[in-house]
């Protein structure tokens, strides 16, 4: 009987193996085209959007680059019929121009760098103190302290803009700068103003970067602290000799993302610094539609663009606008796969 049973499962073993070598040997595997079918359309799929992301950069490239007398030629879309860089020469006489001398200026591109640059330093630093303070201290208040920082970060910054606005115009100190001056300080129209913004928490989505840099202390191992404390250290050489050493991806993350915001910011250069030198605000403001006929007759003095007015103001602007972002694609290219790793490690806790 027990022979019996091994012949049926080696008979059973044979069976099997050889519906195995069948399938190996048909040509058409239904799972098989099933997997290729599907990365087939997630394929097509990231394509289309890479391109719906790509496109208007692609745009931009053949406008800027093609010189700016043979605008409006048909054989020029993608590829430019005749390369140039006028465009960009316009975008230094013109846009980046000095008032006193009239000519262009590249400390105004390098002053965009720099003031973006050390606003981004101030929020980092301010950031990553409020945000360890609410994820591993605590003292009285502090859930409120976090509510109200959500609570910023969801209201519309225009909501805070008329009483930001008149406590900058009317600059007091609880009342000691009228004491000592006569009257307050006018800081409207002031660099100032911007690194009062920053240093307070009001600046660009700063409190999205407390949110994000408390969201990373949560988490960290409380050992780290504790070992410390063995060790006889105190509680600032924890904070600056630990504490920050082990959240370079977080703050990485977060100065990153400060420095673009701050680059590309309009709206509080606008209104409480308008009269500085910042490169995004200038060319928003020069290629208001306005100024068509003006750019328009200067790009024809200059370089004698005769073809169409339309697409001379458009080539220009692109332009501008390429020189604008280029230290945003630098940025991004040189740390987009940190960036990313970073946020996927942070989440969302506590």
């Amino acid at each position: 009987m027990i022979k019996n049973k091994t012949e049926r499962q080696s008979a059973g073993q044979i069976a099997r193996q050889k519906k195995r070598e069948l399938d190996a040997k048909r040509s058409f595997r239904p799972q098989v085209f099933s997997d290729f079918f599907i990365n087939l359309l997630l394929g097509a799929l990231v394509i289309c959007i890479s391109f719906a992301i790509l496109y208007p950069l692609l745009t931009l490239l053949p406008l800027a680059f093609t010189d700016i007398r043979e605008l409006g030629d048909p054989n020029s879309i993608w590829i430019p019929s005749v390369f140039g860089v006028n465009n960009f020469e316009f975008t230094f006489r013109y846009v980046m121009r000095n008032e006193v001398t009239n000519r262009g200026d590249i400390m105004i591109f390098v002053y965009s760098i720099l003031y973006a640059l050390s606003i981004a330093l101030i929020q980092l630093f301010m950031s990553a103190m409020a945000g360890y303070a609410l994820a591993r201290t605590k003292f009285w208040g502090r859930n409120i302290v976090f509510f109200l920082v959500i609570f910023v970060f969801l209201v519309p910054r225009q909501s805070f803009l008329i009483t930001q606005y008149l406590n900058f115009k009317h600059f007091d100190v609880f009342g000691l700068i009228t004491l000592f001056n006569g009257s307050p300080v006018d800081l409207i129209n002031k660099p100032i103003t911007l690194y009062l913004l920053a240093i307070f928490g009001f600046s660009v989505n700063q409190s999205l970067f407390i949110f994000i840099l408390r969201q990373f202390f949560i988490v960290m191992p409380k050992e780290l602290e504790e070992a410390a404390v063995i060790d006889g250290v105190g509680f600032y050489q924890t904070y600056f000799r630990i504490i920050l050493p082990n959240a370079l991806p977080a703050l990485l993350t977060v100065g990153v993302l400060a420095f673009v915001w701050a680059y590309g910011d309009v709206y509080y250069t606008g209104y409480f610094h308008p009269g500085g030198p910042y490169l995004g605000r200038i060319i928003d403001m020069t290629f208001n539609p306005a100024n068509r006929g003006h750019i328009n007759l200067a790009a024809q003095t200059w370089f004698g663009s005769s073809r169409s007015s339309n697409l001379a103001f458009e080539s220009l602007k692109q332009a501008s606008i390429l020189i604008y972002i280029t230290p945003l694609l630098v940025v991004y290219f040189l740390v987009q796969r940190k960036i990313v790793e970073n946020l996927s490690s942070i989440g969302i806790k506590g």
